[in-house]
């Protein structure tokens, strides 16, 4: 429970069983939620009465995710403020209410709640123009991060700071948990010539920062890869609102935070766990069943062709640290796959901290490779750019698909880690 601390007395010290008592009475202490709790930038505004807010009309970024841990949209804690001129909304990917689904358009609409104009942020274009921020004077961004680099809303973010930086707007950005925790940093960093709207930055797959943290980060160090040629990247003027009480050794789940998806297949605070682990691998057109379009996304790997027992087995053998395999039989429902009994491997992380998350995927292909050689992962058939974007390069699939092996790839992989974390270290606001 990040670093609440409570101290036993001299009592318990010398008692085994008071000291039993007393762990469980911190136990229930804190299960109860009576422990200090996370408050999210935007709560902290709040508490400050939209300071930095008053006098100015606001445009707001946002989406399901940005609510109070009473789930009040942040959009209507703006409206419904006195200190508040919400004049504008944008809306990134799945739309500011939520109802648009993955990679569906979003169009220019009228919020039906507000009647405010909301301009769309993942449809003709994906960055404001100067027509959409008329008449703003700070954009505000508020919505939940899963912490991978491949999470659109990260991109949406940076292009927004980018077109602000060129209106001369001022951008806040409302500072929320990183789900992973932000200790844990995997994953090569994006090469020149891969950049994309899923790997738009310089940064690894899983990248250990808040994004607040990664705002100011891009901000300094021009990171952000919609700039073109060798222009000199956007600097905006840019203020991140902290949250109060978190720690880089926590959890979704150790927050007291309610968590609200922040797209429909990251339905619970777990699964940004699982969608580093096994949403690269998804990106193989028609290779595996991941679990979306089932009750378990990204937490499975299937298929009609698979022997469960046998991956399992083969799985088990390579003693991955912190992760553990069962078998699973399941009938998706929707995708290419719908209604087909299935078999494969559900996984679970049973050292989170030990667990190399981004790897396991990679150690299934290779289990797939060595007991199912019809079913090669890359062939010449086999559509690779979507893939080769969320790696960062096609250095990973080129590699890998000699021989089929983690070793392969595995010192390119983790090269750019500890570099970026010393680097990123200086942005840390917790």
């Amino acid at each position: 429970m990040g670093k609440n601390k409570l101290c036993s007395c001299a009592v318990t010290k010398k008692c085994p069983r008071l000291k039993k008592l007393f762990s469980a009475a911190l136990c229930l202490f804190l299960c109860l939620g009576l422990e200090a709790r996370v408050k999210t930038g935007l709560e902290v505004l709040r508490d400050r009465d939209f300071e930095i807010l008053q006098g100015l009309r606001v445009g707001l970024v946002t989406n399901p995710s940005g609510v109070d841990r009473n789930l009040k949209s942040t959009v209507d804690i703006f409206y419904e403020s006195p200190q508040v001129n919400l004049v504008a909304l944008y809306a990134p990917e799945h739309g500011v209410r939520g109802d648009k689904y993955a990679g569906a358009m979003v169009e220019n609409e009228t919020d039906p709640r507000t009647g405010l104009p909301v301009y769309s942020l993942h449809g003709a274009t994906r960055k404001p123009t100067a027509q959409m921020l008329k008449g703003v004077d700070v954009v505000v961004y508020d919505i939940q991060d899963v912490g991978v680099r491949s999470y659109t809303f990260i991109s949406t973010l940076g292009l927004v700071m980018e077109a602000c930086a060129e209106a001369d707007i001022e951008v806040v950005v409302l500072d929320r948990p990183n789900p992973l925790g932000g200790n844990k940093v995997e994953g090569p960093l994006v090469r020149d010539g891969f950049h994309s709207f899923i790997s738009q930055y310089k940064i690894p797959y899983i990248y250990g920062l808040t994004v607040g943290e990664l705002a100011l980060m891009i901000n300094s160090e021009g990171l952000n890869c919609g700039q073109k040629g060798n222009q000199k990247p956007s600097v905006c003027r840019l203020t991140v609102v902290p949250m109060e009480g978190w720690t880089r050794d926590m959890l979704y789940k150790d927050t007291g935070l309610p968590w609200v998806l922040p797209s429909p297949n990251i339905p619970f605070c777990e699964t940004p766990q699982y969608y580093a682990s096994a949403g690269i691998a998804g990106e193989i057109s028609g290779l595996l069943q991941i679990g979306v379009g089932y009750t378990l996304p990204f937490q499975v790997f299937a298929a009609e062709w698979i022997d469960a027992d046998a991956l399992k087995a083969e799985l088990d053998s390579c003693n991955l640290p912190g992760v553990a395999f069962r078998t699973i039989w399941y009938k998706p429902f929707s995708g290419s796959r719908a209604g087909k009994l299935i078999q494969g491997v559900q996984y679970f992380f049973t050292d989170y901290q030990a667990a190399s998350l981004t790897l396991v995927q990679f150690y299934v292909l290779q289990a797939i490779a060595a007991l199912f050689p019809d079913h090669l992962p890359f062939t010449p058939s086999t559509k690779c750019g979507a893939f080769d974007k969320v790696c960062g390069s096609d250095y990973v699939r080129t590699a890998f698909a000699r021989r089929h092996l983690v070793s392969d790839i595995k010192a390119y992989w983790e090269a750019d880690a500890a570099p970026f974390k010393e680097k990123s270290s200086r942005y840390y606001l917790y």
